[in-house]
């Protein structure tokens, strides 16, 4: 039997991350028309068997999957640096709320999300889930970039950048469906409640009926701090997670961002209701919000994936980085040197990913029918020397600099650290003369 592929990845050690976690030594992946199409070693085939237009040597590498991002607001790579060192509400109120009113605009959330798309792409993330304003020019910065995405329109209840004159949810939430809703293969709309402390009631019940009756995924910060639980009994009567429980808005395509200060019954709730989880450890810790009893949740069957955040209060979109934390914190703060193991940590940043935003049966893992995300990553470094387990190295040794190339929907999007579909430094100029702006204006306040 001929093989004829677009491209075929050889060499190295495939981790598929599939359900049997198979680790694969000179392995040779092939892809046809942006998806896997054989998942196997080398030595399956003949030379004769094998023709391909492009082919990438993976030796002294490893094949993975792509990460997935599940939680970040891509444009606030502008405000990167900008207020650190704040409580959330500080940070929120004072900082990011008021710099958002100014400088949020169409274009603005176009540069700097091609700025956060580069970033990601270079350090190893082929699909991600934001949920900003403007978001229809997220969308389309993805489409330019190459990447997988989830675009998650924003709600609230106060002006906002990109609906100042309080344009009825119903409408913007229908336009934005029929704009993205299989109109291109590789965007998925979805609807982004920013809090149960920002939304009322009404906004949050409206926006997850309109999502119940798209079919599409339903999101909302949930828990970031302890006082949000003070907060919403005040005003309601009840803890965040029964109220939102009794609005009827938490079910299997319900996804809750952080979740630091869930109790016990709320993690049953979740369990019962197949509420999935986006854990951002990093810019809980930096913001001093808490810590997500993440391993509670794998107990009990919560679905778990692993987000940045936005780099205003992460200061960087690097999956490895993320990883490597939300492995240390759990031990530290269980003083158990067994949970979060290595696999489990780097199934939440990939498979686990796409089961979160319900992508699991299209990306993830590397199985043949997927869609062909993949990225090599390069083991022949000083700092990745020996080798003895490989999701050990991937997940406490490896940084999103060592990732080599990045294939995503079939197209090779980055090879050898060089991005294919963008010019960075134009991107980097368009991101600086924002900055500059940002600045000035700092300058003529204080």
């Amino acid at each position: 039997m001929e093989y004829n592929w677009d491209i075929a990845i050889r060499g190295g050690t495939l981790l598929t991350l599939s359900e049997r976690m198979e680790i694969v030594e000179d392995g040779l992946i092939g892809i046809k028309d942006g998806l896997i199409d054989f998942v196997g070693r080398r030595g399956d085939l003949t030379g004769n068997d094998i023709q391909a237009q492009e082919i990438l040597d993976a030796t002294g590498c490893i094949a993975m999957p792509g990460l997935i991002n599940t939680h970040t607001h891509l444009p606030m790579v502008c405000f990167r640096g900008m207020a650190d060192d704040l409580p959330l509400m500080d940070w929120l109120n004072h900082h990011i709320f008021p710099a958002e009113g100014r400088f949020v605009n169409r274009q603005m959330v176009y540069d700097g999300a091609m700025l956060a798309m580069a970033e990601m792409i270079l350090s190893g993330t082929t699909t991600f889930c934001d949920g900003y304003f403007f978001e229809d020019s997220i969308a389309e910065a993805a489409v330019a970039s190459g990447m997988r995405a989830v675009v998650s329109q924003g709600f609230a209840d106060f002006p906002l950048p990109d609906n100042p004159a309080g344009e009825s949810i119903k409408t913007l939430a229908e336009r934005f469906f029929r704009r993205w809703h299989s109109r291109m293969p590789m965007i998925i709309p979805a609807f982004f409640c920013h809090a149960p402390y920002t939304c009322s009631p009404e906004t949050l019940v409206n926006v997850k009926k309109i999502a119940r009756e798209a079919g599409i995924l339903y999101l909302t910060h949930l828990l970031e701090t302890k006082d949000e639980t003070a907060m919403i009994e005040e005003r309601y009567g009840k803890e965040p997670v029964p109220h939102l429980h009794d609005l009827g808005v938490l079910d299997e395509r319900t996804v809750c961002v952080h979740c630091n200060w869930l109790s016990a019954e709320d993690l049953r709730i979740f369990a019962d209701l197949g509420v999935k989880v986006s854990h951002n450890p990093q810019s809980s810790m930096k913001l001093a919000a808490g810590v997500a009893p993440i391993p509670d949740m794998l107990e009990l069957g919560i679905v778990v994936g692993l987000g940045t955040d936005g780099c205003a209060s992460n200061n960087d979109l690097d999956l490895f980085k993320e990883m490597d934390t939300a492995a240390k914190i759990h031990k530290a703060v269980s003083l158990n040197p067994t949970v979060m193991d290595a696999q489990t940590v780097l199934r939440m940043a990939t498979i686990e990913g796409a089961r979160v935003l319900g992508l699991e049966k299209s990306t993830g893992s590397i199985e043949v029918g997927k869609q062909a995300d993949i990225i090599v990553v390069d083991m022949k470094k000083p700092h990745l020397t020996p080798l003895y387990n490989c999701y050990s190295h991937l997940v406490y040794a490896v940084s999103g600099a060592d990732v080599k190339t990045s294939i995503i929907g079939g197209k090779i999007v980055m090879r050898d650290r060089k991005l294919l579909t963008m010019d960075v430094d134009v991107v980097m100029d368009k991101v600086c003369r924002i900055a500059g702006e940002i600045k000035e204006a700092k300058r003529d306040i204080d």
